[in-house]
């Protein structure tokens, strides 16, 4: 081989080399550029995300403190029918006060003015 083809072989690879690594600089500048983006959106999206668990955890406070479960609605009704149960019981036994109140007043002669 002379200088002259070892040149032209030599400068052939720089081309060659010079080629991908221009193509190797254009193709990482929109991986850098892409990913910079996706941060972006990423950020954008957890940003949204952080958002809705705080609307998430509103909601269920707001529903805790103005809604009632199965279970306390069943604990409050036998809270109450035992309430109205004692009231009940209560207006039986003030019916028998009355009616021995008024049976001892029937016994009872009535005593007359007129002496």
């Amino acid at each position: 081989m002379t200088a002259e083809e070892i040149m032209k072989a030599v400068m052939f690879f720089l081309a060659v080399a010079g080629a991908g690594w221009g193509v190797w600089w254009k193709i990482d500048g929109k991986v850098d550029r892409v990913k910079t983006e996706a941060d972006k959106k990423f950020a954008d999206l957890s940003e949204e995300a952080k958002k809705a668990r705080e609307d998430l955890a509103e909601h269920k406070l707001h529903s805790a403190e103005t809604y009632i479960t199965k279970q306390g609605l069943r604990e409050t009704t036998d809270q109450i029918m035992s309430a109205i149960g004692g009231v009940k019981t209560a207006v039986e036994n003030m019916t028998l006060r009355v009616d021995r109140i008024v049976e001892n007043q029937s016994k009872q002669p009535r005593s007359t003015r007129a002496g």
